[in-house]
């Protein structure tokens, strides 16, 4: 009986393994994720259950987007997906610390307004954990660049 019992925790503890191993290795599809936002937000910001956004009219957009990549670029966890500051929109991912879940971040340029978008793209059980650290990430990245 004991061992029926052990044998079903380990493979529990397995299953879990490889459910998180597939999580942290599964590839961030470009097709899936390089866009711009679906909604046209003025400035501000913008929570929902999903993720964050911050839009910011700001003088020189290209090279706000410039300076906002090289400072995502250098941020730990996050590496570029697709996209240039030259395009006007750049993709980044961002591997959450414990299991390396991937959130998406997209910064792009619309006229003189700025947008800056993170959101989960696995997992996202709507209870605003997801959100919260887009935006953390998404302030953090505003802040060094001088925006407010």
């Amino acid at each position: 009986m004991i061992r029926w019992l052990f044998a079903a925790l380990a493979a529990a503890a397995a299953a879990l393994c490889g459910a998180a191993l597939w999580l942290r290795l599964t590839p961030v599809s470009v097709d899936a994720y390089h866009r711009m936002g679906t909604e046209q937000h003025a400035e501000g910001d913008w929570r929902d259950g999903e993720g964050f956004e911050a839009v910011r009219q700001v003088p020189a957009p290209r090279a706000t987007l410039q300076e906002l990549v090289k400072i995502a670029g250098a941020s730990a966890g996050t590496t570029l997906l697709e996209g240039t500051a030259e395009e006007g929109l750049v993709t980044f991912v961002t591997r959450s610390p414990l299991l390396g879940l991937p959130e998406i971040t997209n910064l792009w340029i619309e006229g003189n307004r700025i947008h800056l978008r993170g959101h989960a793209a696995v997992l996202d059980f709507g209870l605003g954990v997801e959100a919260s650290r887009a935006e953390d990430r998404i302030r953090q990245w505003m802040s060094r660049a001088g925006l407010q």
